[in-house]
C-alpha cells in the first residue's frame, strides 16, 4: 500500500520534523514492533485493544494505514488513519517522549490529514481519553474543537 493512490509518498510535511528523511510514511513490517513499544511508551494501549492486532488490521484495507517518521533508524513518530467514507479518523498519533514540542506531533496529524484528504475526507475527528486531558491543548491548537457528542460503543466479540 502506498502513501497515495498514484504510489507517490507524502512530501515532507514540517522541515522542522525531526524525522531522518522528513517524510512521513507508510509503515513496513520491520517498523511493527517499534510502533507497538512507541505506542507503550506514551501511554496509548490498552489491555483491551491489541496493538499488533490495531496495525494489521489497519494495513488489511485501502481506506486505513498507520504513518510513521524515523530518525537514525528508529520510529520517532506515527499517526494510524482511516476513511470510513464519509469522514476521516486519527488514532495512536504519537511522538517519542523526549521529542515532544519540536513539531513531530503537528507534522504526523498533517500528513494523516493529507493521506486522509487524498481518499475524499471532507471532515476529520479523532478521540482523546477523558483521563488524557494534557493532549487537548495540543489538538485545540491544530484547530481541533468538542463536537458536542457522546461517542457510544460495545464490543461485537466473535469466537
Amino acid at each position: 500500500m502506498t502513501a497515495f493512490p498514484s504510489g507517490e509518498q507524502l512530501a515532507p510535511v514540517l522541515a522542522a520534523a525531526p524525522a531522518a528523511d522528513g517524510e512521513f510514511v507508510e509503515i513496513t513490517d520491520a517498523d511493527v514492533d517499534q510502533v507497538v513499544e512507541l505506542w507503550r511508551a506514551c501511554g496509548l494501549t490498552r489491555p483491551w485493544n491489541d496493538p499488533h492486532l490495531d496495525i494489521a488490521d489497519a494495513r488489511a484495507g485501502d481506506t486505513s494505514t498507520v504513518l510513521v517518521a524515523r530518525a537514525d533508524g528508529r520510529v520517532t513518530a506515527s499517526a494510524m488513519a482511516g476513511y470510513d467514507g464519509h469522514r476521516g479518523w486519527l488514532y495512536y498519533v504519537a511522538v517519542a517522549p523526549g521529542l515532544r514540542s519540536t513539531g513531530l506531533g503537528r507534522a504526523a496529524v498533517v500528513a494523516a490529514e493529507a493521506w486522509l484528504v487524498a481518499r475524499g475526507a471532507r471532515k476529520i475527528q479523532l478521540m482523546v481519553r477523558t483521563t488524557n486531558t494534557d493532549v487537548l491543548g495540543f489538538y485545540g491548537r491544530l484547530g481541533y474543537t468538542d463536537q458536542e457528542c457522546t461517542v457510544l460503543g460495545r464490543w461485537v466479540e466473535s469466537d
